[in-house]
């Protein structure tokens, strides 16, 4: 006897997380604003042979990709909730997005680090006047990005530890978190570029402008593989520990029920799917066990079998 959550044929599998849309809009705006910065960087990165303006043009440019690739996932999500080809609908596009847009983040490391490391044996001039103000310009773009972005994964992250104990880092959206990651790390190396340029042009020291072309891409590999990791456990259903335990305790309480099998799994920013398999006695039914769980409200597609 198996008892599924909904059993009805209009049965919705649609596990976007409740700021999808407000998520995806914020996004848009943030890559037309990069797109541009980025443009003007590179060209500028050319034109004064500042390697650390031309990293962080660079960076930005895979950033404009990668926030590309989030706006994508946002509308295949959207577009794509109600089709039941998905057995657990399509509430994982943004992790698969997030870890996608992680592979290039540690890619474009590389690169600057290999490029910064060639600059460094045979150093280049550079004009550290106007590198300097298109380096400035490039950190409030991306200044204003992250406070557009901020809005987004965060406050219903907070919003969910208020309303649950059981809240987990898991439940932020994580492709809202790839696009938030990608402006910090932006930021950051604008700041280090501004930083060199200063050292260049006032204290002569033309080795600093490709060493913070290798400090960044340090920085930027470490953040990427963090991104990497997080949105790998949930493509690949790792359980999620807090709803299992949770799930356990609740079944442990009556002691009429006993766990023969249970898998916890995310199918979207907010939503665990679980199946539970239980060794009954007489009386207590899948509807019983149905009740009892409830409470744990993360748990959005519930499967619940009885074996002997």
């Amino acid at each position: 006897m198996t008892n599924s959550k909904n059993q009805t044929p209009g049965h919705e599998h649609s596990f976007l997380g409740s700021s999808h849309d407000e998520n995806a809009r914020r996004t848009k705006s943030v890559v037309v604003l990069t797109v541009i910065m980025m443009v003007a960087e590179i060209a500028a990165g050319y034109a004064t042979g500042s390697m650390a303006l031309l990293a962080d043009g660079f960076h930005m440019s895979t950033h404009a990709g990668a926030l590309g690739i989030a706006v994508l996932a946002y509308g295949y999500a959207k577009r794509n909730s109600g089709n039941r080809a998905y057995s657990f609908g399509t509430g994982k596009v943004g992790e698969l997005a997030g870890f996608a847009s992680a592979l290039v983040l540690a890619l474009v490391s590389l690169g600057i680090a290999i490029e910064s490391a060639l600059r460094l044996v045979h150093p280049t001039t550079v004009d550290f006047g106007q590198a300097t103000i298109i380096a400035v310009v490039g950190l409030l773009v991306n200044i204003i990005s992250a406070v557009m972005l901020s809005g987004g994964g965060h406050e219903h992250h907070q919003h969910r530890h208020g309303h649950h104990h059981h809240g987990h880092s898991h439940g932020s959206d994580n492709n809202m978190r790839s696009a938030y990651v990608h402006v910090l790390a932006d930021a950051l190396t604008s700041i280090l570029a501004i930083g060199a340029l200063l050292a260049g042009r006032y204290l002569g020291w033309v080795w600093l402008d490709p060493v913070m072309g290798i400090i960044g891409s340090v920085v930027i590999a470490r953040w990427s593989w963090t991104l990497m990791r997080d949105t790998a456990s949930v493509l690949l259903d790792r359980t999620d520990e807090h709803v299992a335990d949770e799930i356990r305790e609740i079944l442990a309480l009556h002691g009429d029920a006993e766990l023969a099998d249970l898998h916890v799994w995310q199918i979207g920013p907010e939503a665990r799917a679980a199946i539970v398999s239980v060794r009954a006695d007489t009386g207590v039914t899948a509807e019983t066990i149905r009740e009892r769980l409830e409470p744990v409200h993360e748990v959005m597609h519930l499967t619940i079998e009885a074996v002997s």
